[in-house]
C-alpha cells in the first residue's frame, strides 16, 4: 500500500528508493530497496511474468505492471540493466524493446532512471564482474538479510538496485590529508 510520506519517515531511518528491474521479454525481475548509501532493506521484490502472450501484449503487460510498481512504491529513481551483447539477435530486439517499455514506464512515472552494464552491477555486489548467477544470489541475500536466497531474475533486479545505492555514494565524511600540509583538525 502506498504511502504519502517519503521512504525516510516510513522507514525511521533510510532516505531513499531505489525501484531495480532486470529485463527480460518472458520474465522481469524486480526489486524495491530503502536506502541511506550505506545500509539497505528490501521493501519488495518478485518477478513479471508475462508467458507466452503475442508480442506487443507482453510489451503492454510489462510496462503496465512496472508502471503499477512506480505508482504503489513511489520510487526516487529506477536502475535498469542495461543490454550488453545477445548471441542471437532476435532476442536482442525483444529485450531491447522489453527495456523500451520498462524505461518508458519509470519516465512516465516522474522516476529519474539511470542504466548499469551486468559486470558493473556483480562487480557492485560481488566484487567480480565475471561473478556467477548464485553468487550474486547468495550476496543479495547476505547484503539483505533477506530469509530465502532469491530466484534468479528477482536477485538480479535487486542487484541492481544495490548497485545503484552503492554508486550515489556514501555521505562525506572528512577527507584524509595528503600530506603533514594539509592536515586539518
Amino acid at each position: 500500500m502506498p504511502t504519502d510520506r517519503p521512504p525516510s519517515q516510513a522507514t525511521g531511518r533510510l532516505r531513499h528508493r531505489i525501484l531495480g528491474v532486470d529485463p527480460g521479454s518472458r520474465n522481469t525481475g524486480y526489486g524495491v530497496i530503502d536506502t541511506d548509501g550505506q545500509r539497505s532493506v528490501q521493501i519488495a521484490s518478485g518477478c513479471i511474468r508475462v508467458g507466452s502472450h503475442p508480442w506487443p501484449e507482453r510489451l503492454g503487460l510489462i510496462f503496465d505492471r512496472v508502471s503499477a510498481l512506480v505508482d504503489e512504491h513511489q520510487p526516487h529513481e529506477m536502475a535498469v540493466e542495461q543490454l550488453i551483447f545477445a548471441r542471437d539477435p532476435t532476442a536482442a530486439l525483444k529485450i531491447g524493446q522489453a527495456r523500451g517499455a520498462i524505461l518508458c514506464a519509470g519516465l512516465k512515472g516522474g522516476v529519474t532512471v539511470h542504466e548499469y552494464s551486468p559486470k558493473s552491477v556483480k562487480l557492485a555486489v560481488v566484487g567480480s564482474g565475471g561473478a556467477e548467477k548464485s553468487q550474486v544470489q547468495h550476496m543479495v541475500r547476505i547484503l539483505l538479510t533477506l530469509d530465502r536466497e532469491p530466484g534468479e531474475d528477482e536477485a538480479d533486479a535487486l542487484a541492481i538496485a544495490l548497485c545503484h545505492a552503492h554508486s550515489m555514494g556514501i555521505p562525506q565524511r572528512k577527507r584524509a590529508a595528503a600530506s603533514w600540509r594539509d592536515f586539518r583538525p
